[in-house]
């Protein structure tokens, strides 16, 4: 029997990479390989002396880059098994300190989703793991298995904006204290299920506290943070960065980071110095065409956050005018 192949269909696809490319010969990082979608359409694009960094946490992203059919083959092209949140540190160790784009295309890949071993969905029974990077870390399964009540309700409703978290919660624990605890995403599911007693028109009732438990288990706020710092470290002037995230607490994340190295920095103590230039031009804020969410209907929560590193200080009247003077 053939093993079955898994597809995933890269959003904004075009959008992201035309906005991140600003010089075809310049150096590109790919934070979040996962199928390669980006990576393959930036390469088309660069020049000869261009080169793209990939990286990426699954072993399975970095398998598919580097091995049979699916493997990049082209000189310009690298791959690091890593969070994108080491960037700085990966490239330094390839002697890079600077580069002209940074993509990151932040929460999980089609090919994650669909296999049920991996633990990500509720639409297919296979083992509560849910870790991007097998390799390492402590599965949900494990979580759920140690962690108070206390816990798991934090969990749930800070990430996964839960209303019924705190019910979820005390199930969960109750079912663990009977002997039986959830190792398997149908029965997470299933408790989820009887713990929430009014749903969202269209949605299980169990999306919320799955993507909790994965946004937990894999530190993606605390990673994005890190990697939006390591990008703006290593961003040239002029470079870019081009950020899609799939919900809410990832853009606001986004959001804020843009907003806050959008602005020019005075120093109170010192009234008269010159501000501290701003570091970001916020550039634009795409969503996916109506088409594009047709054909994707995973598609249809992305957004696109586009912001282009500047070390120039503003002109000297518009200073004045922004100090009022």
């Amino acid at each position: 029997m053939n093993a079955p192949v898994y597809t995933h269909t890269t959003v904004l696809l075009n959008e992201t990479v035309d906005a991140v490319l600003t010089e075809p010969n310049g150096l590109y990082v790919d934070g979040t390989f996962g199928r390669g979608g980006h990576s393959r359409l930036l390469l088309s694009k660069l020049g000869p002396q261009g080169r793209l960094v990939a990286i990426d946490r699954d072993p399975e992203a970095i398998a598919a880059a580097t091995e049979g059919d699916t493997r990049v083959s082209d000189p310009r092209f690298f791959i690091r098994h890593s969070a994108f949140a080491d960037m700085h540190a990966q490239l330094a160790a390839m002697g890079v300190d600077q580069v002209q784009g940074v993509l990151l295309d932040l929460g999980i890949s089609s090919p994650q989703i669909d296999k049920p071993e991996r633990g990500f969905s509720f639409r297919f029974d296979g083992p509560l793991d849910m870790r991007m990077d097998t390799t390492s870390g402590e599965s949900a399964a494990e979580f759920l298995a140690r962690a108070d009540e206390r816990h798991i309700t934090e969990v749930i409703r800070n990430y996964g904006e839960e209303r019924f978290a705190s019910q979820i919660a005390k199930a969960l624990v109750a079912r663990r204290e009977s002997g039986s605890p959830v190792r398997s995403t149908g029965e997470l599911s299933e408790v989820v299920a009887g713990a929430v007693k009014t749903r969202e028109p269209g949605q299980d009732p169990a999306t919320r506290t799955f993507q909790a438990l994965r946004i937990h288990v894999n530190g993606e706020l605390e990673e994005l943070q890190q990697g939006l710092n390591a990008a703006l470290a290593l961003l040239a002037p002029g470079g870019r960065m081009a950020v899609i995230s799939f919900h809410s607490l990832e853009d606001r994340i986004v959001k804020t980071f843009i907003a806050e190295h959008s602005k020019e920095v005075f120093d109170r103590r010192a009234p008269f110095a010159e501000p501290k230039p701003m570091a970001l031009l916020n550039i634009a804020r795409i969503k996916p065409s109506a088409a594009e969410i047709s054909a994707n209907p995973r598609s249809r929560s992305a957004v696109l956050r586009v912001a282009e590193r500047t070390d120039a200080p503003l002109p000297p009247v518009h200073q004045k005018r922004r100090r009022g003077e």
